[in-house]
């Protein structure tokens, strides 16, 4: 009796896994708060997307006022004043600069690629890649610590989840993981509701505990008596709080995600793809507006937090240990209300790492792929959603689930981009002739450069967790260009008229090509080359040729679209000339071309190259050139499995 073969499972598993797999570039394939862009002129009213952006920017006063009080002591609110001063004249500018220069949500990542070519370009890009995967995961990683830090001192939870600190952390990051493996739709309405919910809360919070230091004048008193005796006057206080400042770094997050939503942002109906004027204008009301929310905020919490809460609370072990705002709320508001609050933080800080699980899942495709470094699973979600869950359980368990071990390597992170930013628009204002604006961010790089080393030195957490990132990101990406060299990565191919004319009139012939790497080009190069290949080969005289030149690029790139343009030199040679970064790659792309455009099948002859085959080898990976006639015949291999319907590669 004849059976039905069923499947096995792991091609069920792999299908699933694999699903939406799609190529850097094309749309589809990834989930999330901000991965996908709206239809242009569609979108949403830029207050809407400023909700998505604060899930990430916002969340951070669930912890922000306890690391500013562990770090500055009783300075904490002259240190947050600093703070919000860099803010507003630093952090805001630069990025009102990146939305102008990269409206489509490419960031400052993409404006310093802009700047740098070949290798170099490459290996600075994967580093700033390192760092904002620190940035992106240490999110997800402390903003679920300091939910599970929220649930655990919870009066009414504390005695049943005493000591779970981090199977509840390693719960909500696999949640987080599981959700993303089912798919994660736009969420910007949760957003709003989220973050309208959350800052409301907060408003109640900071009105109370303005009421309680007003109506208790000696807290005051005490708060300034007690930072003389420790300072003496006020210039060492500032200058004290400069120093400490650069613990304070997390205030500054939230910058680059807004940014990264930038395409969800409705615009002007006169925008156009090119020139998004609307976008960029509502994205710099979008910026100016969170920062200026989030400095009143961090002002004001850092101030009734410091003068209300006592000082052993804010250490390890203390009550107010990573939630300082929310023993606040239970203090002078009660449990009720304080619970409230605990569910409402609870559920911001978690969606601050959906809205960071989506921004890896949007930044390595961007990037990777069309670098040729990174493996085929790596377009789809799935896969690099497991990838990035388990790197999250990796980071959590080396941490010990500690929001405040955690606060150095994640201020690492957003650091660098910050820095790498305020150096982009530098250039870009230096390029653009504004001798102002160039003195301006110039001054504002160095301000971010210092506060990048000395939360290095005193923290370097964030260095090692972002060097082992980028050791990592370089790793996958040189094995997976190595695995990939002999792909066709020519995305398309173009001939202009005389290139086409040429191709028609060889397509009622054997058509026969001569692979030559243009030298002097002038008549003796040509005509020598024709009488070696047919020696060579052993042709009659009376065959037919035609030159094909590849003049290499950016080696470093490695898929690009292909134009090809013939000309006739000296009267008499047909010469075939085109640019690619890579030359094997680029004759099989144009052999393949013409012979699907004439159904012929075209011959092509190299001479070998002389020199150490693995030298040669190196020549071709790094620079596009080397041992090009085995390397031509194995990229059309892998391109054409049918011998005979695959080009003829001779050489002699």
């Amino acid at each position: 009796m004849a059976t039905t073969e069923r499947p096995p499972s792991t091609s069920r598993l792999r299908t699933w896994m694999l699903e939406g797999l799609s190529d850097m570039g094309k749309g589809g394939g990834h989930t999330g708060p901000h991965a996908e862009p709206e239809p242009p002129h569609q979108g949403q009213r830029w207050w809407r997307v400023m909700c998505l952006t604060g899930v990430d920017y916002f969340s951070t006063l669930g912890y922000q006022p306890g690391i500013a009080a562990l770090a500055a002591g009783l300075l904490s609110p002259v240190a947050t004043v600093v703070l919000v001063v860099v803010t507003l004249a630093g952090a805001l500018p630069v990025y009102r600069r990146v939305a102008e220069e990269s409206p489509h949500g490419e960031g400052s990542i993409a404006m310093l690629e802009r700047l740098l070519s070949f290798w170099q370009g490459k290996l600075f890009v994967l580093t700033l890649l390192g760092f904002a995967a620190t940035d992106f995961l240490i999110t997800i990683t402390l903003s679920a610590a300091d939910a599970s830090t929220h649930l655990v001192e919870n009066p009414h939870l504390s005695e049943a989840l005493h000591g779970q600190q981090m199977l509840i952390t390693l719960f909500l990051v696999a949640l987080l993981g599981a959700v993303f493996l089912k798919g994660f739709l736009e969420a910007i309405g949760v957003a709003v509701a989220l973050v309208g919910v959350y800052l409301a809360l907060n408003l109640v919070v900071v009105i109370t505990g303005l009421w309680h230091v007003v109506t208790a004048g000696h807290v005051i008193t005490d708060w300034s008596s007690a930072l003389t005796t420790q300072h003496g006057n006020v210039f060492a206080m500032i200058g004290v709080a400069l120093i400490v400042f650069p613990k304070l770094a997390l205030g500054l997050s939230g910058f680059e995600t807004g940014v990264a939503v930038m395409p969800h942002v409705k615009g002007g109906p006169d925008d156009t793809e090119q020139r998004p004027a609307g976008r960029i204008r509502d994205t710099k009301k979008l910026l100016t507006t969170a920062a200026l929310i989030m400095s009143c905020f961090l002002i004001a919490t850092s101030f009734i937090t410091t003068l209300l809460i006592p000082e052993k609370e804010f250490e390890e072990g203390g009550d107010a240990n990573g939630r300082a705002l929310a023993y606040l709320a239970h203090a002078y508001l009660g449990n009720a209300f304080g619970t409230v609050y605990d569910v409402s933080t609870i559920a911001i800080l978690w969606f601050a790492g959906a809205s960071a699980m989506a921004g890896l899942l949007n930044l390595m495709p961007r990037y990777l792929p069309r670098y040729g470094m990174a493996p085929h699973w790596a377009r789809a979600v799935r896969p690099m959603v497991i990838v990035f869950t388990l790197v999250a359980f990796l980071v959590t368990w080396i941490f010990d689930a500690d929001v405040d071990q955690q606060g150095g390597a994640y201020a690492t992170g957003v650091l660098v981009l910050i820095s790498s930013a305020a150096i982009a628009v530098t250039i870009a204002a230096r390029k653009a002739g504004q001798r102002g604006w160039t003195l301006t961010f110039a001054v504002i790089s160095a301000v971010f450069l210092y506060t990048t080393v000395v939360n290095v030195i005193e923290r370097p957490d964030g260095v090692k967790i972002g060097a082992c990132f980028i050791a990592g990101i370089m790793l996958v990406s040189l094995l997976s260009r190595l695995a990939r060299a002999f792909e066709l990565r020519v995305t398309s191919v173009s001939l202009d008229p005389l290139a086409e004319r040429f191709i028609r009139d060889m397509a009622s012939r054997k058509m026969r090509f001569i692979a030559n790497e243009p030298d002097r080009r002038d008549k003796a190069e040509y005509r020598d080359k024709i009488e070696q290949i047919r020696a060579d080969n052993d042709l009659p005289e009376q065959e037919d040729f035609v030159f094909v030149e590849v003049t290499v690029t950016d080696p470093s790139e490695f898929e690009a679209g292909l134009t090809v343009r013939g000309e006739v030199l000296h009267d008499r040679y047909r010469v075939l000339t085109l640019e690619s970064a890579s030359i094997p790659n680029a004759l099989a792309a144009l052999l393949l071309h013409i012979r699907d455009a004439t159904g012929r099948t075209p011959h092509i002859y190299f001479e070998w190259t002389e020199g150490n085959p693995f030298a040669n080898f190196l020549r071709f990976f790094l620079f596009g050139q080397g041992e090009v006639a085995p390397v031509t015949r194995e990229v059309l291999r892998e391109a054409e499995p049918d011998r005979e319907r695959r080009p003829r590669v001779h050489a002699g």
